[in-house]
């Protein structure tokens, strides 16, 4: 019997523009195997239907991915006026069919308007959360209906960018907090119109502090040189760039990696406070302040970058 390949040690994030067609969770295993990594895991799943920013984490960038998972997002998508569909998206069924009234980008823009700040979003049977172990679209797809409890989300701006009275169709750019189902907002404004409404087109824009520019696609890596993809990789430290920085030296970040604690200059920062820690260029991980002068470990690299 051949001997499974372990992977390779790799660290780094990569901004994967997901395809249509694949499920995050696909397009993650497609690109850790372009890779040959031994650890890989994504930031926020997006439905196969959905394109766009997915960003990757190899290696030690994994203990970091929460940051992102938090993180707002950006997209745009297209939302179809006059037919709902059980997924609340292209790729369900029609169960409903209504004449969409006579719009312009003025009603339009009245009825986003009920959408932007904090708003309860009821999530989509469609989707990953899941229900006594089980996740509620297998549920669906056996017409078996689950009572969702409303979560509180927010959208910091609804931009409507084309209105289209001939396909009756509107292209919206969206920024939310994490949690936001689109799916649900196209719904949510056929209600609000009174029509009825759904997905057509979802592409994800933003993560945290990552756009759209820097992407890469799975064809695109897949025609580059083996050895000269790793470059394409961003340090793990891009992850926790947000959060305040503290350096040691050689012997006590020797302590610090077996898990003691240290004596540090954290004059400007409070107690419990989280700090990225260094030793010269080095990333050690996260570490927080135990009191004026003393830092303890909280989450340190396994290896050292």
């Amino acid at each position: 019997m051949a001997r499974r390949r372990k992977g390779r040690a790799l660290d780094g994030v990569l901004l994967l523009d997901k395809p249509k067609g694949l499920s995050a969770n696909q397009a993650l295993q497609r690109a850790r195997r372009l890779f040959q990594a031994a650890k890989a895991g994504h930031t926020g799943t997006l439905d196969p239907m959905a394109t766009g920013l997915l960003p990757v984490c190899f290696g030690e960038a994994t203990k970091f991915s929460a940051y992102l998972l938090d993180a707002d997002k950006r997209y745009q998508a297209r939302v179809q006026l006059g037919v709902a569909t059980d997924s609340g998206d292209a790729e369900g069924q029609e169960i409903a069919r209504a004449d969409v009234p006579v719009l312009d980008e003025v009603a339009l823009e009245a009825v986003l308007t009920r959408f932007r700040g904090e708003i309860e979003q009821v999530p989509p049977m469609y989707s990953a959360l899941k229900h006594q172990g089980r996740p509620l679209y297998e549920l669906a797809r056996q017409g078996i209906e689950i009572k969702r409890t409303p979560r509180q989300v927010t959208l910091y701006d609804i931009t409507l960018m084309e209105w289209d009275p001939d396909t009756q169709s509107l292209l919206l750019d969206v920024t939310c907090s994490k949690g936001t189902y689109i799916r649900t907002l196209a719904i949510d404004i056929g209600a609000a119109i009174g029509c009825g409404a759904h997905l057509t087109m979802l592409q994800r824009l933003q993560t945290g502090p990552f756009n759209s520019e820097g992407m890469l696609s799975l064809d695109a890596l897949e025609t580059t040189e083996e050895a000269a993809r790793d470059a394409h990789l961003l340090p793990v430290d891009v992850l926790i760039e947000h959060l305040p920085t503290v350096n040691v030296d050689a012997a006590s970040a020797e302590r610090l990696l077996m898990g003691q604690k240290v004596h540090a200059d954290t004059a400007t920062h409070d107690d419990d406070v989280m700090l990225r820690a260094y030793e010269g260029d080095r990333l050690l991980g996260l570490v927080t302040v135990v009191k004026t002068g003393v830092i303890g470990p909280r989450r340190l690299l396994r290896t050292v970058l």
